[in-house]
């Protein structure tokens, strides 16, 4: 009852804390639960491997560099270039636009992609702009090899990030089609442009958003490194470098990094941690163990709720993922069907904040954007659990 206690208390502080603070969260709530289940000198011992593990101080390295891209293409007008040249009509612009932009993680991101929604979408309902902008944006980061929640979630199982995304393309491509039939095919008209086309303009921003995956995959495939994320901190390194000196401004660096706040996902990914460790330390996971029900289907039950509860994905992924380990090793298939329920969830949670942000721009209720994409969701959601009770 004290180790059941101490999960739960551990679990509520880090929902209460996350709202201010999610790597404060994961700290908080992997010391509460250390203190239900550890010896104090155990969890002391479980933060310092975690601090000093070279492998996750990589990680949490690069997950820091990825936002500074952003900021840099964002300053630089590369972002814009990008979205700009892309002559892909308007239903391929309001698709498209908030999909590139979410590909590099960006504070307050979809409002980036809003206007170009406002603008390009004349004569397209607000609540409709609102789904498309929330459903796209996040389409592309499912089964993006540089996204932070993907990379940490897939090493938390010890599964390869570029498996991983491999199982996760079948439930992209549906979700595309699901978009396309319940969003975009109500778009009509064509989009005017002001300037003309440029090959340069479009091939540059497009070179910097690729060429961090494609060395961090040639780095891990053809080449043996001591440490595998240094591909991942070679990559997005090389990138924000490209991407500074292809600028056609000056950019401050400092002033992009306080917009930015880069430290934040460094420290995302180190909380994780110490509460994956701890977790694993503890025998809350032979508690967990013990439910009788099956593994998946408890897992993408859970993770679909923690998502819509948490509007993130990283968090309920360092709980939810722990939990199913106590039940044994993970197949990519079943991570696939977990990080989708927990994606998904949140996707429409009320507390995601491209949600609020974007609710807040085009002036739409939740009760009218959740009209649009809670069923879209819901059948991708039902989909995977039967997959999941099919499977065990």
């Amino acid at each position: 009852m004290l180790t059941w206690l101490g999960f739960i208390i551990s679990l509520a502080a880090i929902l209460l804390v996350a709202r201010r603070n999610l790597p404060l969260a994961l700290f908080c709530g992997a010391v509460i639960l250390g203190l239900f289940t550890l010896l104090p000198y155990q969890i002391l011992e479980r933060i310092l491997y975690t601090v000093t593990d070279v492998s996750v101080l990589l990680l949490a390295l690069a997950m820091g560099v990825i936002p500074m891209i952003g900021g840099t293409m964002k300053e630089s007008g590369q972002m814009d270039d990008l979205v700009n040249n892309l002559r892909i009509g308007k239903r391929g612009l309001m698709a498209f636009s908030p999909a590139i932009m979410g590909l590099l993680p960006m504070p307050g991101g979809a409002l980036l992609s809003a206007p170009i929604l406002e603008k390009g979408g004349a004569g397209v309902a607000s609540d409709l702009k609102v789904a498309i902008n929330d459903w796209f944006r996040h389409l592309f980061v499912l089964i993006y090899p540089l996204s932070s929640a993907l990379i940490a979630s897939a090493k938390i199982v010890d599964v390869n990030v570029y498996s991983a995304m491999l199982y996760l393309l079948p439930t992209f491509f549906f979700a595309l089609l699901l978009g396309y039939v319940y969003l975009v095919r109500k778009i009509e008209g064509d989009i005017e442009y002001q300037k003309p086309f440029s090959l340069k303009g479009l091939l540059l921003p497009f070179c910097i958003v690729l060429i961090a995956p494609v060395l961090d995959f040639s780095l891990k495939t053809f080449f043996t490194l001591p440490i595998k994320e240094l591909a991942t901190v070679i990559g997005v390194s090389t990138a924000l470098l490209l991407s500074c000196l292809m600028s056609k401004v000056k950019l401050d660096l400092l002033v992009i990094a306080r917009k930015m706040k880069p430290w934040n996902f460094t420290f995302i990914i180190i909380g994780m941690f110490i509460f994956l460790n701890i977790f694993k330390a503890s025998n809350a996971a032979t508690l967990i163990a013990s439910i009788p029900l099956s593994p998946a289907t408890l897992c993408v039950v859970s993770g679909f709720i923690l998502g819509i509860a948490t509007g993130r994905v990283l968090l309920p992924s360092s709980i939810i993922f722990p939990v199913y380990l106590t039940f044994g090793p993970i197949t990519p298939v079943i991570f696939a069907l977990i990080y989708t329920s927990i994606f998904f969830g949140y996707v429409i949670s009320p507390v995601h904040p491209c949600v609020g942000v974007s609710l807040e721009y085009f002036n739409v209720s939740m009760r009218d954007f959740l009209k649009l994409l809670l069923t879209p969701t819901i059948i991708i959601f039902t989909l995977v659990l039967l997959i999941s009770i099919v499977l065990n």
